[in-house]
């Protein structure tokens, strides 16, 4: 049977069509149908998942209120933190880690009454743009299990793109919610920097980080970003902004402008032509008008966001040694200290997460840190600038693909540099701290298979409400059977 959206299922539970238990036992078994040849969940909470529904059951048939998400299953990338399970972050270093506490959204989801079913595949410590990462092997495309579903959140977007659950959280620190909602052919948002508190989110660049909601359809995954979003003192990037006023607005799309970068029009295949054009075909006959808009240092995000993020994840993962918590090598005769952390590291660390702390480290050190990090603050100064100056010429939102292509086949970008530019399009929103929703809008045949493309609306902070109602008004959601 199939698994309904979080608005789908939120209506039938209110019918009395559907329960929790009956919700979570469908969940289960899709789980047990495809998750071992996609691998998208490294941890499935089964029998806990069965309770928490019989008591969100009881809840509701004694007439207590309805949260938002009272009894809909929901997965998590596994590196947010849950006292329930381990938290990997997909690798070996944290294999065996339980933390002490909830995540805030982890708290905010249970106190809305949803149920925590598992924990995703991910790319190690979130760094990687494939899927192809994880400590625990790799997240396969629900469209064709020979492709890569997109990173970091990979077994997010793959579960709920293979229909294994109404929603799922990701985070996002340079596409890794919309690059694979765009690939799995599902909704992601990536929310205004301090939306949502990362308190309780494994960091990998603390100033570019945002947990964010992966989701069937634009308004599924707006109802999880109501329920998440506040504020939080125990994150002092958080902003003061509660989830009220989000809600896939569907208002009259007449006379809202909307911009599509010069930037963004070569170099993408078919497909994604296609879909941009298909799209901006649906925003025009609602009303909508589509213009050209100049991102002049567009140009310059890779870089700076390869230099920024390797540097922050160079400070940020220093802690795990080996010694506090974490993977600990055995000391052979003869060795001390600086031995018990290299070999901690360098067997508890995969080669992605490796090669991203030493360029960081390079790139901060004597001799190179003016050359490197502190002009990449300058261009990330830029790009947040280009967009300013777009919105300040009335422009809405900013319309481009989620990737140049469909989805790649598992190993055939080994080399870094190609891999990277996959974020071409989704790295620039991060640096400039900006929301961003994005769907699949259209298909690609790719050997004999069609694939999921996607595309993506950015807007001023705080616009995630007009955003995911352009989303809505284009997206072309399909479950992969």
């Amino acid at each position: 049977m199939s698994i309904p959206g979080v608005m789908q299922a939120r209506a039938m539970m209110d019918r009395r069509e559907l329960t929790s238990s009956e919700l979570v036992e469908r969940c289960l078994a899709r789980i047990g149908e495809r998750n071992g040849e996609l691998n998208a969940f490294v941890q499935v909470f089964g029998d806990e998942a069965r309770e928490d529904a019989r008591a969100s059951d009881e809840r509701v048939a004694a007439g207590a209120a309805r949260g938002v998400l009272e009894g809909i299953p929901v997965a998590l990338k596994d590196n947010i933190a849950t006292v329930r399970g381990r938290t990997t972050c997909a690798s070996r270093h944290l294999e065996q880690y339980r933390s002490p506490f909830d995540a805030a959204v982890v708290e905010k989801l249970k106190a809305s009454g949803a149920i925590i079913i598992g924990k995703t595949n991910l790319d190690e410590f979130a760094m990687g743009g494939s899927g192809e990462h994880s400590a625990f092997g790799p997240t396969r495309n629900p469209f064709d299990a020979t492709r890569v579903p997109g990173g970091s959140s990979s077994g997010s977007a793959a579960a709920v793109g293979a229909g294994m659950v109404p929603a799922a959280l990701g985070s996002d620190t340079g596409g890794s919610i919309r690059q694979p909602a765009g690939w799995c052919g599902i909704a992601g948002c990536k929310p205004t920097y301090g939306r949502v508190s990362r308190f309780g989110l494994v960091a990998y660049a603390s100033s570019l980080d945002q947990i964010g909601t992966m989701a069937p359809r634009a308004a599924d995954a707006a109802a999880v970003l109501g329920v998440i979003s506040g504020h939080d003192p125990r994150d002092s990037t958080s902003g003061p902004w509660d989830g009220g006023e989000i809600a896939a607005a569907a208002g009259s799309l007449a006379g809202v402008r909307i911009g599509i970068p010069v930037q963004a029009a070569d170099g993408n295949s078919q497909g994604v032509s296609k879909a941009m054009a298909a799209a901006e075909d649906v925003l025009t006959a609602a009303g909508a008008k589509c213009e050209h808009v100049e991102l002049p240092h567009a140009g310059a995000a890779i870089a700076a966001y390869y230099i920024i993020a390797t540097a922050e994840a160079s400070s940020n993962l220093a802690r795990f040694d080996g010694v506090r918590y974490g993977r600990r090598a055995e000391l052979r005769p003869g060795e001390g200290l600086m031995e018990l952390f290299c070999r901690s590291r360098s067997e508890g660390l995969g080669a992605e997460v490796q090669k991203r702390i030493m360029l960081g480290t390079h790139v901060l050190s004597s001799g190179y840190y003016d050359a490197y990090y502190l002009t990449a603050l300058k261009a990330r100064r830029l790009i947040r600038e280009d967009y300013e100056a777009c919105f300040a010429r009335g422009i809405s939102a900013i319309m481009m693909p989620t990737s140049p292509g469909p989805a790649f086949v598992l190993g055939a970008k080994s080399d870094p540099l190609s891999l990277y530019l996959e974020d071409v399009y989704t790295v620039g929103v991060n640096l400039a701290g900006l929301p961003a929703v994005a769907v699949g809008c259209g298909r690609e045949t790719m050997d004999e298979r069609e694939l999921p493309v996607g595309i993506q609306f950015i807007g001023p902070m705080r616009s995630e409400s007009r955003l995911f109602g352009l989303a809505g008004a284009v997206e072309r959601p399909a479950v992969a059977g």
